[in-house]
């Protein structure tokens, strides 16, 4: 049966933030609104940003000029700054865009086509209004995933998807595809947005599969899905990858 492994429903989790979510776009907004319309948040080519986990632990160093852009980045004190201004929107993560729009009701729609269980991940820091859980499924609901299941972690990727038995993660940051591996017996899958030659060497040789898309990862769940119902879930996924 499709969307099955042996007698059990195929399990997917998907990260939030750079995966599906357009988090560096609200905070670039917020950034703006901040420090004036010639900042970025980072230097263009350079590792995606990433929500702390302890704000009051950002150091702080000089202001970086991006020639490209002509833009300067921002320290460590004003990431601080915006971090802690974030915290004080009420409700931000529901003002988020998705990064390609649509791919949350896609998902949805392979959900339901294909008897699959999505769970969505994130380490989101709270803000005012309501729990970021609720925040986050409220903006799932939103976008068109209906009854989303959202687990707002403290720790490990790859232990979460341990515990909760996930088959395939969805993720745009090469350390947690390397937690996941490390500590899971779930594939990953890398989303990764930024030029094809930035990709970090070795990932592919340690079973992290690379697409460059959100709708190029739902692809892959449904050729798994559309293969043949003797075939076994790794089977599936070695053929899948070309392995």
């Amino acid at each position: 049966m499709a969307g099955t492994k042996g007698n059990r429903t195929l399990r997917v989790a998907c990260d939030l933030d750079g995966t599906i979510a357009d988090m560096e776009g609200g905070l670039q907004r917020e950034a703006e609104r901040l420090f004036g319309p010639d900042v970025l948040l980072r230097p263009a080519g350079s590792t995606h940003l990433e929500a702390p986990v302890d704000v009051d632990a950002l150091a702080d160093s000089a202001s970086k000029v991006d020639v490209s852009a002509g833009k300067k980045t921002l320290t460590s004190r004003q990431l601080h700054q915006l971090w802690a201004h974030v915290a004080t929107i009420e409700n931000f993560w529901t003002t988020l865009e998705e990064i390609e729009p649509g791919s949350v009701a896609r998902m949805a729609e392979l959900r339901t086509a294909h008897g699959l269980e999505v769970i969505f991940l994130t380490q989101r820091p709270d803000t005012a209004g309501e729990p970021t859980q609720l925040q986050t499924q409220r903006w799932l609901v939103a976008h068109g995933f209906e009854l989303p299941s959202v687990c707002v972690l403290r720790g490990s990727r790859g232990k979460a998807a341990a515990a909760l038995r996930i088959d395939l993660v969805f993720d745009d940051r090469p350390e947690n595809c390397l937690e996941v591996i490390s500590e899971s017996k779930a594939r990953p899958i890398l989303v990764w947005r930024d030029p094809i030659e930035t990709v970090p060497p070795g990932a592919a040789r340690l079973g992290i599969e690379i697409v460059f898309s959100i709708a190029d990862a739902l692809k892959r769940v449904e050729e798994m899905v559309a293969s043949p119902p003797k075939s076994t879930l790794v089977s599936r996924l070695r053929n899948v990858m070309g392995i």
